[in-house]
């Protein structure tokens, strides 16, 4: 069993969540992988479009959920949003060339990344999301480092 650290959740409203979306597009500006875990509409996807904006792509973001993965080619980085919400065995991601991907130089961002956790890349970013009431989510940002969660403190660092 891995071991988890305490939980270093942080309550943030919706304005601090798109901040958070432009601390990730800073962390992610070079390239690298994102992962996203949370319940079914607590706001993976709107997240995804935030950091899509920021990285200047037109294309319309949406929920790749019956496709696995949708290009987005039209911003700065070639940006390569997978959904794995239907994966069953975490191993059938490569069956759609997840691999190739995370070799590329753009950014990976995978929805319901907990469903693949153990074929994410080493140096991947999670931000874990959940409801706790209408207009604020609880949130946590961490890597996952010798099978421990290292938080990343993400409140403070908006601005740098």
């Amino acid at each position: 069993m891995k071991k988890e650290r305490k939980m270093k959740n942080k309550i943030i409203n919706f304005k601090e969540l798109d901040e958070l979306a432009l601390y990730v597009y800073k962390f992610l500006e070079k390239g690298g992988t994102l992962g996203l875990i949370g319940d079914l509409g607590v706001g993976k996807t709107t997240f995804t479009k935030r950091i899509c904006e920021y990285f200047g792509i037109t294309e319309n973001v949406k929920s790749p959920t019956f496709t696995y993965l949708i290009e987005y080619t039209s911003g700065k980085k070639p940006v390569y949003h997978f959904d794995a919400y239907r994966i069953i065995n975490s191993e059938e991601i490569y069956e759609i060339g997840f691999e190739d991907y995370i070799r590329e130089e753009g950014v990976v961002i995978v929805e319901w990344a907990n469903n693949i956790i153990d074929e994410m890349p080493e140096d991947t970013l999670y931000v874990e999301i959940s409801h706790n009431d209408e207009s604020t989510r609880e949130v946590s940002v961490y890597k996952l480092i010798n099978g421990e969660k290292e938080y990343v403190e993400f409140c403070n660092n908006y601005n740098k």
